[in-house]
């Protein structure tokens, strides 16, 4: 694909939510042109309105190519209940996806990057590669698993060019998110001296949201790197320092409780991604 970025393009699916008010921001930012959906019913965030060619569609029930015109390629971050990760959902709407993203390259796109997550690796320590077998063990992880393999077999051989981004812990904007350091900003902001927590000893791979934005936007706007790509920092850091970090940066007044919970037995004591494809 030789298109100029000014040219191109850029359908954004989960446009309004969590991830994808970052990732049209940094295409927007890049030059690029955005064709984002939102649900019937419900509205584009007031302030992305600006350079943004909002389209109202169900993506599951609607040709959105019918509604949208041509788009040379899309980033498929749309994902109900991404945070309730035993949601039987997850599973139930597989095919669903699978269908919209065969429906936009059978309508001449040729360019897909679908979200994808660490939880389809399931219980792992060290680094996590691309070629990192996988065993998930939620219903989220297991049907982002199924769609990632349904859609390399689906488009083997083809001209499609396929990019799986494999999202990590994600944090920031913590008035949208659900993430345990959202749940830290509103009991500082309720007043809680403290706040219960577990030994915080294990190490994860954390992203800023806004960051991990940045990087979804710049997959789409290259064809070369494909494949599995890491989205992520690849720095191993512990939950507790994270957290006193995250609490020191924002100056919030509350203490984290050490022990009050134990550690959740399925958690390595240390995973992280590899950078090497992002970077």
């Amino acid at each position: 694909m030789n298109l100029a970025t000014t040219e191109r393009r850029v359908l954004v699916t989960g446009a309004s939510g969590y991830i994808g008010t970052h990732v049209v921001t940094a295409l927007v930012r890049s030059g690029a042109q955005v064709v984002a959906t939102y649900l019937p019913g419900t509205l584009p965030p007031p302030d992305l309105r600006v350079g943004v060619e909002w389209v109202p569609v169900d993506i599951f029930e609607d040709d959105v190519l019918a509604v949208t015109g041509r788009v040379d390629s899309c980033v498929h971050l749309a994902w109900l209940a991404g945070f309730v990760h035993n949601d039987p959902i997850h599973f139930l709407n597989v095919s669903s996806h699978f269908r919209f993203l065969d429906s936009l390259v059978a309508g001449g796109v040729k360019q897909l990057a679908v979200l994808g997550s660490m939880h389809e690796i399931g219980y792992h320590e060290g680094p996590i590669t691309q070629d990192t077998p996988t065993k998930p063990l939620s219903l989220y992880g297991v049907a982002k698993n199924a769609l990632r393999e349904a859609l390399f077999l689906r488009f083997a051989g083809s001209d499609v060019v396929l990019q799986w981004l494999r999202c990590f812990y994600i944090y920031g904007d913590d008035e949208r998110g659900q993430s345990i350091f959202a749940k830290i900003t509103a009991a500082a902001a309720a007043g809680q001296a403290t706040f219960p927590f577990t030994t915080g000893s294990n190490k994860f791979d954390f992203i800023e949201v806004n960051r991990l934005g940045e990087q979804i936007a710049a997959c789409i706007l290259q064809t070369e790197i494909a494949g599995v790509i890491n989205c992520c920092s690849g720095v191993p850091v512990s939950l507790a320092e994270q957290v006193e970090s995250y609490i020191a940066e924002r100056g919030l007044s509350i203490r984290l409780e050490y022990g009050a919970f134990p550690d959740r037995p399925y958690d390595s004591p240390g995973t992280w991604g590899d950078a090497t494809k992002i970077n």
